[in-house]
């Protein structure tokens, strides 16, 4: 699930009536419904575009709809139909306080009442149970709620009145399998409530009423506000029954909300999906750079979370609450006061960051010994991330950390330095000891391993399934990986040179002499910070000027990937290292086809240059399976953790504007991450950026090379060209090619959706979208011929183009049900009208990295190899790499050992 909201919310509710019976409108969005204001019953008189305050106690009148304000005002009545809409809910409620909202819904409860609660809960929540507990006559089990059956044995049908659940919990971020628990009470105890407290997660990421809650309560002061300017609860449900009760009680007891404090939060609730967007994303940046430090971190987001699996089923984000244990109080305690950015408070879901340490804010009503009983760690510290830029706070964070002592700066065996996270014992020998040896291990491992041998690294091309061209005019585009890849290889020179060697650009050298590159016109990006948004033109230049040869210049290919390459060799240098090495590069996809190969490349070179320079490193080996300890193998998928999968990501996007000037980020991305993914460009109304289609099922696709080359920019301008003349005619083109890429993004996300089903649905937008495709000019007759041929009756196929058109490649879907035997004819028709066929699969493995752990033959560095002419020498990697042929490359890759994948 991203740093970002992995998934798109569609609301179950009712959207303007189709304009006409075949083009009927889409249930509007999650963020749509946020920013929407409208309750169709209480139109304002003035047509006011922003709800009235009514700031009044009384209304004039008999039998009106509202007389006082206590029992009920026109402000909270829209307040309360707009937070109702976005909770899927029937019925909302706001009161003065999250507590309040809390404490209206336990007045359900009489004495002799049971209610079954979790064991890491807020600490004001355990304080009123607690005081039910001694003066309300009311039972209350505290159970560890993330194992299910724990609960059964407290479950009695008769006395079992309410069930208070919470997840992620607050503040140790454990996960509550709701819809489980929800099923099993209501089999156990039919008359029971469940209840959930949801602030944590707001109803942009979480709806609980959707897994059988009966009741959900927000501290709205929290993210629904957003900025800490109020103090209000939200009540939800769907029973009429419960309502009816908690309504009155709102009445009788007089706290609901005022009308300012509704105008405060209503105004706050329309940014809700926005802020919590950049919030989430943040978080995972911080949740990341703690735990690479190695700290133990409390975070859903971190592929290692317990029941990380149970909350992308209930949920659509990971949240922006992380929490973390750094082995000593004290130690935590200067770490929250040494920070600036990060407010000291209580509290969370403002726009502004916070820190805490729960046990001595928030949870410190909860007496010591139960906290440690419930496993409440006193060192533990609450982040609460806002909407700051994510630099600042990672910065502010990390002087924390080093100006507290909690880790240090030091230099490993490579000149290389970082930072390490500091044994928190008190100095003893033994911990300096084991601080260390486990440092120098690592420093070990990075001499050996990094500059002193081959590292070869691949990426996957791409195929865009819907929306090219209209991708430029905002229109969403959904892309993924293919199963042909670019591979790269490094291959230490040791001799004060740096070469590359582009074996599809027409067999591709070139060396430099190390220190003959312009290294004064070098503006380095430091270890862990960012590489800036804009190119270092100046080193640009520099390269380009007085690196490369007339020769080089005169070939456009090789000319710009040689400055990709050389850009970031010499950008990411530190320490003084400036290694002698050799990059080979070659693909088994077409170049220049549409398919991603540059963007292959980008994510090949930054890889190896990264692993090379130190500025990432492979996570160890999986402990392996003993009587104790049973490993499970995953084959190498999902080895790569996410942060180094960005950290790469960044930095071929950097070798991508090398490349092609302003790229849009779709093509790397999906050769760092694979899978599929949507892309919406910023400036069209549209919720912008890249979203991962979760639960991509991989298809068989054959693509087929029209060997026609492409003028990209041309194909676009005319497009624009064709807009600016025919508005109205192309924007419904662009309109109907963006209900194509939303009708296959759910189709392709829908895990209940039968394969058939959706090989046809996938089949009919295929056909579709060519169609507009056609009329927009951005075809050519080979891809017709293309589209024509595999469209026979014997066929039967579906084929559009794909990428900027106007030759490159067309993508035909290929049917599970078709025959090997009619696809090999297939393929040999179109090889006779001279186009190039590539059978491949989509949607597979992203970046990958061949093991440097356990390989089946020795990968042998110079250092450690026989001299030349000595007997036993052994075969470089890049000796044989070069000489393969095309069709054995991805085999004989595959078989020199286990890769690791993102």
């Amino acid at each position: 699930m991203a740093s970002t909201n992995s998934k798109t919310f569609v609301q179950d509710l009712p959207t303007p009536e189709p304009e006409t019976p075949c083009r009927p409108r889409q249930p509007y969005r999650f963020s749509t419904l946020c920013a929407t204001v409208e309750n169709p019953s209480q139109k304002d008189q003035y047509g006011s575009s922003s709800v009235p305050i009514y700031q009044t106690a009384t209304f004039k009148g008999v039998d009106g709809q509202y007389d006082y304000t206590r029992s009920g005002n026109p402000t909270r009545s829209h307040l309360e139909h707009h937070l109702a809409k976005i909770s899927s809910a029937a019925h909302a409620f706001v009161v003065s306080s999250g507590m309040a909202a809390l404490d209206t819904i336990l007045r359900i409860l009489k004495p002799g009442d049971e209610v079954i609660a979790g064991d890491d809960l807020y600490g004001g929540t355990n304080r009123i149970l607690g005081y039910l507990k001694t003066h309300g006559g009311v039972a209350v089990h505290h159970v560890d709620t993330t194992k299910p059956d724990t609960l059964l044995p407290y479950i009695n049908p008769e006395k079992t009145a309410m069930v208070l659940l919470e997840s992620p919990t607050n503040p140790l971020l454990k996960i509550v399998d709701l819809a489980r628990i929800a099923a099993d009470i209501k089999e156990r105890a039919p008359n029971a409530v469940i209840v959930v407290d949801n602030t944590m997660m707001s109803p942009y990421l979480q709806r609980p009423l959707e897994h059988g809650a009966d009741i959900v309560y927000d501290s709205a002061t929290k993210y629904l506000s957003g900025h800490h300017d109020l103090m209000a609860g939200v009540i939800t449900c769907n029973r009429d029954d419960l309502a009816k009760q908690m309504g009155f009680m709102i009445n009788a007891a007089g706290n609901a909300l005022t009308p300012f404090d509704c105008f405060l939060l209503l105004r706050g609730s329309k940014t809700l999906a926005i802020r919590m967007d950049r919030q989430q994303a943040t978080t995972m940046l911080v949740a990341q750079m703690l735990d690479r430090l190695g700290f133990k971190v409390h975070y859903p987001g971190l592929a290692e979370h317990p029941n990380r699996d149970v909350h992308e089923r209930i949920a659509d984000g990971y949240g922006a609450v992380l929490s973390f244990t750094t082995g000593d109080k004290a130690l935590s305690e200067r770490i929250v006061g040494a920070t600036r950015l990060w407010g000291i408070s209580v509290s969370f879901g403002c726009v502004n960051s916070l820190i805490s340490m729960p046990c001595v804010m928030s949870h410190a009503s909860i007496d010591p010994a139960t906290r440690a009983a419930r496993g409440l760690p006193e060192d533990l510290i609450r982040l609460c991330v806002g909407i700051e830029d994510p630099a600042d706070l990672l910065d502010d964070l990390e002087r924390a950390l080093l100006e507290a002592g909690a880790i240090t700066l030091t230099a490993g065996g490579d000149s290389h330095q970082r930072y390490v996270r500091t044994i928190p014992s008190e100095g003893t020998a033994i911990s300096r000891a084991v601080q260390k040896l486990a440092f120098n291990e690592s420093a070990a491992f990075t001499t050996e391993r990094n500059e002193d041998r081959e590292w070869f690294v691949s990426a996957p091309g791409k195929v865009i399934l819907f929306g090219e061209h209209a991708v430029v005019h905002g229109v969403t585009a959904v892309a993924a990986s293919v199963d042909l890849r670019c591979y790269g290889i490094t291959t230490p020179r040791h001799d004060g040179k740096v070469s590359v060697h582009f074996i599809d650009i027409d067999d591709f050298t070139q060396e430099w002499g190390v220190d003959d590159l312009p290294w004064d016109a070098v503006t380095s990006v430091r270890v862990g910070d960012f590489h800036p948004d804009t190119l270092d033109q100046k080193l640009v230049d520099a390269i380009t000027t007085r690196a490369l040869s007339p020769e080089v210049i005169a070939k456009p290919s090789a000319r710009q990937a040689c400055i990709a390459f050389l850009y970031m060799y010499m950008i990411m240098a530190h320490g003084g290292k400036r290694p002698s090495v050799n990059f080979s590069a070659r693909a088994t996809l077409p170049v220049g086809a549409g398919l991603g190969s540059s963007a292959s490349f980008s994510a090949c070179a930054a890889t190896a240059l990264l692993l090379l320079y130190s500025r990432i490193q492979l996570p160890a080996q999986p402990a392996p399976t003993t009587s104790d300890h049973v490993h499970v193998s995953h084959e190498g998928r999902r080895a790569i953790p996410p942060a180094f999968a960005e950290e790469v990501n960044r930095w071929a996007f950097v070798s991508e504007k090398i490349l092609h000037g302003n790229p849009s980020g779709v093509d790397n991305s999906v050769a760092v991450f694979g899978g599929a993914l949507s892309y919406t460009r910023p400036g069209f109304g549209r919720k912008a950026g890249m979203i991962p289609i979760q639960g991509f099922k991989s298809l068989k696709f054959l693509l087929t090379d029209s060997r026609v080359p492409r003028n990209t920019k041309q194909l676009v301008a005319g497009v624009a060209a064709l807009k600016e003349q025919e508005p109205e005619f192309v924007d419904g083109l662009l309109n109907a090619i963006q209900q194509i890429s939303d009708e296959a993004q759910r189709a392709l996300a829908d895990p209940q959706l039968s394969r058939q089903t959706l090989l046809s649905a996938l089949s009919a937008l295929i056909d579709e979208n060519h169609g507009y495709l056609v009329k927009l000019g951005v075809s050519h007759p080979s891809l017709e011929a293309i589209r024509s041929k595999t469209a026979s009756p014997q066929y039967g196929l579906s084929t559009k183009l794909t990428g900027a058109g106007g030759g490159g490649c067309a993508v035909t879907l290929v049917p599970d049900d078709l025959s090997e035997s009619r696809l090999r004819e297939l393929m040999a028709a179109l090889s006779t009208d001279r186009f190039v066929p590539y059978l491949t699969s989509v949607g597979g493995s992203g970046l990958g990295i061949l093991s440097p752990y356990n390989q089946p033959q020795p990968l042998v560095t110079p250092p450690e190899s026989p001299r030349e002419g000595e007997a036993g020498a052994v075969e470089l990697l890049s000796d044989t790499f070069a000489g393969k042929a095309t069709a054995d490359l991805s085999a004989w890759a595959d078989s020199l050992g286990r890769w690791l994948f993102v």
